[in-house]
């Protein structure tokens, strides 16, 4: 049997994405575009297509970036890429056969299974970092992000007194988003730690270059305080409190201990890289100690260690969506160079005013990384009865009782307890794994390593697997 092959097969339908199939398209690539959503737009532009048409007035509250991204997802659409929608990939061999299914386990025989790729893009994007505490996984406790991809899909707005703890500004964006919803929030519980805010000042100059971003979070911060929201900073523990359901949420700082009522309570501490598809293909990665995770290790054109294969977006160091956008034009002229369809200085060129653009958006991340940088206490739970893996139940005790035993990567406490073994492949509990083997063994973070990844990258069923082939 021949496989479709595609010159460029591009992973996630994003702004970095979009943007890369856009450039591709314009110089005549075949160009074949998967991405686990009905449509484009991505995580952060979720449904933005259906909320336009159907939501109007709502869309129009979220802001001149998502005009701008309506327009993004227009010119894709237009461009002549094909694109197959709710696929989910579970496994990509070393040849770049790309393996994929739908997402609900529906078989479609009109939809290849099965693609070769020349070059392979990977712009999955970020996921939220987990915030493992006492209680997270009472039914009432979810995360920010989750409550986000609701009111974006289904316009549903949580009822009752609802508290958002955490830090970092996609946290504040939601909470406006909420306030604009009519949502009655009770509380925002800032983790940040001050020493962050001290250390991030000298960096406060160059982040002076893209005002844009500071002037957003200050207008975001002055909103919910003028609308009487309740903002305790310095944070340092948050407990869910409730029999069957989320009841009430306990919070310290200091010496003071307060409890506030909640039927719902929203957890936000960052977002990190989503690395399962460059660890499954053998990049090589690196430990942003900023922001205290893994990232593969990439050129200024986002090519990866591993030959035909680049990424986009988020999916590398987390930079927001009009760098991911800026970024996917640029693989796709390195793609374009590499497959000589263009000359290195036609490349250059054209890439000339990508690079500037991106470096102004830039200016501000460093002080953004270090300003929400995650302390220890977030990424380490101090209660050691707190489940870390929730897929194997497996809790701060049980991983700290491995490293004793000698387990000193994520691999070997795996091996012993199961942690990771679930169907998120360690997906959620990953970062904090390695944190807690790093605080009970003394160890730094990037000697320890991440699990080793392997296919199904996704939970398959035999009955679909038995039906591809």
């Amino acid at each position: 049997m021949t496989l479709p092959a595609f010159d460029y097969v591009i992973l996630g339908a994003g702004p970095a994405g979009m943007a890369a199939a856009l450039t591709a398209r314009e110089h005549g690539v075949k160009v074949l575009v998967l991405d686990e959503q009905s449509q484009p737009g991505g995580q952060i532009y979720r449904n933005i297509e259906t909320l336009k048409t159907t939501r109007p007035q709502e869309f129009q509250k979220l802001g001149q970036e998502y005009q701008s991204a309506s327009q993004l997802v227009e010119n894709f659409r237009q461009c002549g890429v094909e694109h197959w929608f709710e696929r989910s990939i579970w496994q990509i061999s070393k040849d770049l056969s790309i393996y994929h299914v739908n997402p609900e386990g529906e078989h479609d025989s009109s939809v290849p299974s099965l693609v070769q790729a020349k070059h392979l893009l990977i712009a999955v994007g970020a996921m939220e970092r987990p915030m493992p505490l006492p209680g997270w996984t009472l039914p009432g406790v979810m995360a920010c992000t989750a409550a986000d991809v609701l009111y974006k899909t289904s316009g549903l707005v949580p009822e009752g007194k609802v508290v958002l703890a955490g830090s970092g500004p996609l946290m504040l964006l939601i909470a406006c988003r909420m306030l604009d919803a009519g949502v009655r929030i009770s509380a925002i519980l800032d983790t940040g730690n001050k020493t962050s805010t001290l250390e991030s000042l000298p960096l406060l100059p160059k982040a002076l270059r893209t005002p844009s971003y500071l002037f957003k979070g200050a207008s975001m911060i002055w909103k919910l305080r003028k609308a009487g929201i309740k903002m305790v900073s310095g944070v340092q523990t948050v407990e869910a409190l409730g029999t069957q359901k989320l009841e009430q949420v306990r919070f310290r700082k200091g010496s003071m201990t307060e409890t506030l009522g909640a039927g719902l309570l929203l957890l936000h501490h960052g977002v990190v890289p989503n690395v399962q598809i460059t660890r499954l293909l053998g990049c090589e990665h690196q430990w942003y100690e900023q922001q205290r995770y893994w990232e593969p290790k990439v050129d200024e054109w986002g090519n990866t260690s591993v030959k035909g294969v680049s990424i986009a977006g988020d999916c590398g160091r987390v930079a927001g969506s009009k760098v991911a956008e800026l970024s996917g034009h640029l693989a796709a002229f390195d793609m374009l160079y590499q497959m000589k369809v263009i000359t290195q200085k036609d490349r250059d060129q054209k890439s000339k005013h990508l690079f500037e653009q991106r470096n102004s958006h830039l200016a501000v991340r460093p002080f953004l990384d270090k300003l929400f940088q995650p302390s220890k206490n977030w990424l380490v739970p101090q209660d050691d009865s707190t489940l870390v893996c929730r897929c194997e139940e497996v809790t701060v005790r049980q991983i700290r009782d491995a490293v004793k035993k000698g387990a000193l990567s994520p691999d070997r406490v795996k091996s012993l307890i199961r942690c990771g073994m679930g169907p998120c492949q360690g997906r959620v509990c990953g970062l904090n794994v390695t944190e807690i083997i790093a605080d009970e063994s003394g160890l730094p973070p990037e000697t320890l390593g991440y699990f080793k990844i392997r296919p199904p990258l996704r939970p398959i069923t035999l009955g679909l697997l038995a039906q591809l082939h």
